[in-house]
């Protein structure tokens, strides 16, 4: 058996107690992730931010809203995980500084200071020693499948990850996708577009027959 994390669903960086800044994301992979990873016969933590979907029965759940609050359980969740799946669409900004309440609108316009989230998937690999990371990079094909494929290998060699799933066109909010897995040896992987819960299935079999022999639970 297997221990795997995945992260899934959007952040959200409150501005306010009601505005936010967020990521489009249902959360519809990560969940059909974790309910591939189990029926596998896998352990499965879900860290889940607020997302559209009801995760599977038989999870080990943490909800989350925040980058940090999904940063900080997922980190505690890895270090007693063989794999992490890193399929939150994390948002990269938050506000400099969360307001109370709903301050009312002032003037036709307003300045909002940013500072950069932290990269969680990037932080799970620089301490994965054995372990295997996959990461997901959502990417348009408007200059080809080649550039985008690319652009996910660039990502796979920043963030030092086994696997980066690239998402192609209009993944999102849909019950279908169509992907590459590109693997850190140099091969790509190319799914049919397909429902979500077909593509799962073969990232999680693919994630973990990256492995190295002895280092499953």
């Amino acid at each position: 058996m297997v221990g795997i994390l995945i992260t899934a669903g959007p952040t959200r960086e409150y501005l306010d107690d009601v505005r936010y800044l967020s990521n489009g994301s249902s959360g519809r992979m990560g969940c059909a992730l974790a309910a591939a990873a189990l029926a596998s016969g896998h352990a499965v933590t879900l860290v889940l931010g607020p997302a559209e979907v009801s995760p599977p029965a038989g999870v080990e759940l943490v909800n989350v809203v925040s980058a940090e609050q999904m940063q900080a359980a997922a980190t505690q969740a890895f270090a007693r995980a063989d794999v992490a799946i890193a399929a939150a669409a994390v948002a990269d900004w938050r506000p400099a500084q969360r307001h109370a309440g709903k301050p009312a609108r002032s003037g036709d316009s307003m300045q909002l200071p940013l500072v950069c989230n932290p990269d969680i998937v990037a932080g799970l690999a620089a301490s994965k020693g054995a372990r295997v990371v996959v990461g997901f990079a959502l990417e348009s094909t408007a200059a080809g499948l080649p550039a985008a494929i690319a652009r996910g290998r660039d990502k796979l060699e920043r963030k030092r990850l086994d696997l980066v799933v690239v998402n192609l066109h209009d993944a999102i909010g849909s019950d279908h996708s169509e992907v590459v897995l590109c693997y850190a040896d140099g091969r790509d992987e190319a799914l049919p577009r397909q429902d979500k819960a077909a593509t799962a299935a073969r990232i999680v079999a693919a994630a973990v027959e990256l492995l190295r022999p002895g280092r499953t639970s």
